[in-house]
């Protein structure tokens, strides 16, 4: 579901430039959950993370608690995730699931995590199995 499926995408022409060849990037998914963060970023097959896009998301992943996934996939027609990476702190990518079915149970157990866990846990330590129970 999009909060508004006609937005734009933001233009940044006015500031190109004004601060050298720096220019902002978009994030296309954040959550947070008491102090941790999920960052995910989409990306088409065979279509490439931009320079600057690579160091943010790399210098989000070296950050506590924080999570960055990498998707292949689009959300052109419904969610489409063909497979998704974890990004660690060193900066290299692990996949970690195949499908979309497989992206809402990491998600899900994400949250069930950061819901249950102190804010200094270490992130390669975050998501290691749990237990889910709804019915509370």
């Amino acid at each position: 579901m999009m909060r508004n499926p006609n937005a734009a995408h933001i233009n940044f022409e006015d500031i190109a430039g004004l601060l050298g060849n720096l220019v902002p990037s978009n994030i296309d998914m954040v959550l947070e959950r008491k102090g941790h963060f999920l960052i995910g970023e989409w990306k088409r097959k065979n279509e490439k993370i931009s320079k600057g896009q690579e160091i943010l998301l790399k210098s989000f992943a070296k950050q506590p608690n924080t999570t960055v996934l990498i998707v292949s996939g689009d959300t052109d027609n419904g969610m489409v995730v063909r497979k998704f990476w974890k990004l660690d702190k060193y900066g290299t990518c692990n996949q970690v699931g195949l499908g979309l079915d497989a992206f809402k149970d990491y998600i899900v157990d994400w949250y069930l995590r950061a819901d249950l866990s102190p804010t200094n846990l270490e992130p390669d330590s975050f998501m290691q199995p749990v237990e889910r129970n709804f019915s509370q």
